[in-house]
């Protein structure tokens, strides 16, 4: 498994859920949820930068059958914005069920809905990135859909027409 410490944001509307994890990637940790808005993505950016983070995963809330909704295509758009302003791979996950993964857990810590409400973003995001680092765990590999930008679409212009 690769080093470094990687996010995750479960991207709302009102707020982004942010985790991170250990430098060796073996345990999720969450971070202060960020209001949602105009400064959003620079807040993850900088984050990224202050946790000098490796890779940044953003949770697609997908339908239970897997089909892609109006939330999926908002995150997709946050995605391809956060990675067009910062320089690690962003890449896209499943989330399907993580907000309810997140809620039990939270519950059986003692804490109601309500009172769990400014956290429940953050606890998304670390079942988020617990997943994801087993995964890696188990392949090797970073998982996830990696989110194109207008550079990657720049260099392969450049590749196909070198050759």
């Amino acid at each position: 498994m690769r080093p470094g410490v990687r996010l995750a944001c479960d991207v709302g509307s009102a707020r982004i859920g942010l985790a991170r994890s250990d430098a060796q990637g073996m345990m999720a940790v969450p971070l202060e949820a960020i209001r949602a808005g105009d400064d959003a993505i620079g807040a993850v950016v900088r984050a990224v930068s202050e946790w000098d983070a490796i890779d940044v995963y953003v949770g697609l809330p997908l339908h239970l059958s897997g089909a892609e909704g109006a939330a999926a295509g908002t995150a997709r758009e946050w995605a391809g914005a956060l990675a067009e302003r910062t320089a690690v791979p962003v890449r896209l996950i499943d989330e399907r069920l993580s907000t309810v993964q997140a809620q039990k857990a939270l519950r059986a810590g003692g804490r109601s809905t309500r009172q769990s409400r400014s956290l429940i973003d953050s606890a998304s995001a670390v079942v988020v990135l617990q997943s994801v680092l087993e995964q890696e765990q188990r392949t090797g590999r970073a998982p996830g859909e990696r989110v194109r930008t207008r550079h990657d679409d720049a260099t392969l212009e450049g590749k196909e027409e070198d050759q």
